[in-house]
Order: structure tokens, then sequence, then C-alpha cells
């Protein structure tokens, strides 16, 4: 079951902006936040996605077509 959970985070990492910058700034505390909603992960997987390039994971959401992307509203705000 927690494939599909890795799945749905490396989904929600490539289309929310404001997750993938949160993500990118401290990728565990982000992990452990969408845990704590719910996301079952492995310490396996856990250690896998807070592994992730920032850098390619920034350049797959530059791939996904913008209807599909969350755009960050507070980009500048905050």
């Amino acid at each position: 079951m927690s494939q599909l959970y890795v799945e749905r985070i490396i989904g929600v990492l490539a289309t929310d902006e404001a997750l993938r910058r949160r993500f990118i700034a401290n990728p565990k505390a982000t992990l452990l936040e969408l845990a704590e909603r719910g996301m079952e992960l492995t310490p396996c997987e856990l250690g896998s996605l807070v592994s992730l390039d920032p850098q390619e994971l920034a350049r797959f959401a530059e791939a996904i077509d913008a209807r599909l992307q969350k755009t960050d509203l507070q980009r500048g705000g905050t």
C-alpha cells in the first residue's frame, strides 16, 4: 500500500508549487507533515524521498503542463 503513497507524494511534489518549495527547503519536515496527514511511508521510502534531487524535481515539474499545476499564490507574500 505504501507504494501508492510514494506515487502520490511524487505527483503532488511535481504539481504543487508551494509544497515543492517547502520540500526543497526542508525535505524531511515536509514528508513528515504529509505522513501526519495519512501518507504512510516506510523508513526506506522516507529516506529515498528525502534524497530526491531538488533540481531534478523542479525540472520534472517544469515539464508538466501548466494546466495540471497548482500555482503558489502566496509566492511573493511569505
